[in-house]
């Protein structure tokens, strides 16, 4: 079975990916082989492309995966199972699953409470190990989660981030009746939007420089759509209970802090690249609750769920389907160019 070559889309540096031919390795006993169906690029997929490594191992391997530079890209994937190793009981040839592309040792404090996502090996298949963007890939069973009919490989493809946005938003403590923030209107940003809007928020308030984005938070139950290039949030949103920062820029940052009412609730998602400056003294002065919200844990079952009951439908924010063999120029170099691209899923040829 593992005499067998495949195509895949391969990080080897800095504006340096190449689609090229890999050889199938052997299965492992608990892992499982994946048909990938769909895979979406990702702003780190983008930061990695740009100007990487970030996240990618280059000098040594990445403790769970054992694996280094250079890496099969690619961690917002779903297909079907094509082989399954010796070990694994609960899935079978055939079936239709979606990943949850962390790692996690099962071993360390974090992951003896159930905190898996801040495992002390915290990592992400197709990015510290080999992921998605292929026609096929190999994971620990782990992973993996078995996708009803209801749920299209479409929708099952965006659940990754919508699993990012649903930890925010589950750490955010935002109920019904409550106003919120969203600085940003990537792909997380507007899975906020979604999901604050499925949790009853009444005004959802959004910030972001390109129009096309903010007219897509608007379809998706946004009330206020602000362009901070022409505009400040603070004269369109005060004394909001709930802010999220999904950018990780500066600016974004003290838009975010400005805008909340006093014993409101700050919660970072987006990732900086430099260290913020924070108004200290306002934090404590008005009593700001600061919240930070990393990757997701224990919430694929329910998302899954509220999928197939129609009730969420992450794939509003797909712009654009292509090959794999046209990732390059139709997928990264497309997303540097076109703020109107949110979400670009590839699909194997």
């Amino acid at each position: 079975m593992h005499n067998r070559q495949f195509t895949a889309a391969v990080w080897h540096g800095a504006r340096d990916v190449r689609v090229e031919l890999r050889q199938t390795s052997p299965l492992s006993a608990n892992d499982l082989r994946i048909k990938v169906a769909k895979c979406g690029i990702c702003g780190s997929d983008l930061h990695e492309y740009v100007n990487g490594p970030h996240a990618i191992p280059v000098l040594q391997e990445h403790p769970l995966s054992r694996r280094k530079a250079p890496i099969v890209l690619g961690h917002e994937f779903c297909g079907t199972v094509s082989e399954v190793g010796s070990g694994v009981t609960e899935f079978r040839e055939g079936q239709r699953v979606v990943i949850e592309p962390e790692y996690r040792c099962g071993s360390c404090s974090a992951c003896q409470r159930g905190e898996y996502n801040l495992c002390e090996s915290m990592g992400f298949a197709g990015l510290m190990g080999d992921g998605g963007m292929a026609d096929e890939a190999t994971i620990p069973a782990y992973m993996a989660h078995a996708l009803p009919d209801e749920v299209s490989f479409t929708q099952a493809a965006v659940l990754e981030p919508a699993a990012v946005a649903l930890h925010a938003v589950r750490r955010s403590g935002l109920v019904a009746g409550m106003r919120c923030a969203v600085v940003g209107a990537g792909p997380i940003g507007l899975l906020i939007v979604q999901l604050a809007r499925f949790a009853g928020a009444r005004e959802i308030v959004v910030s972001d420089l390109s129009d096309a984005r903010l007219q897509m938070a608007t379809r998706l139950g946004a009330t206020i759509a602000v362009n901070t290039s022409r505009d400040s949030l603070s004269d369109h949103a005060r004394d909001v209970d709930i802010s999220f920062e999904a950018v990780g820029v500066q600016s974004a940052l003290t838009s975010a802090f400005n805008v909340l009412r006093k014993g409101g609730r700050l919660v970072l998602v987006g990732l900086f690249g430099q260290p913020p400056t924070m108004d200290a003294f306002g934090l404590v002065n008005r009593e700001i609750d600061l919240i930070s919200s990393v990757g997701y844990r224990h919430v694929y079952s329910d998302l899954i769920a509220l999928v197939a009951a129609g009730l969420f439908d992450p794939s509003r924010i797909v712009t654009r389907e292509i090959r794999l063999g046209e990732v390059v120029r139709d997928g990264f170099e497309r997303l540097l160019s076109n703020p109107a691209d949110l979400k670009i899923l590839v699909s194997p040829e």
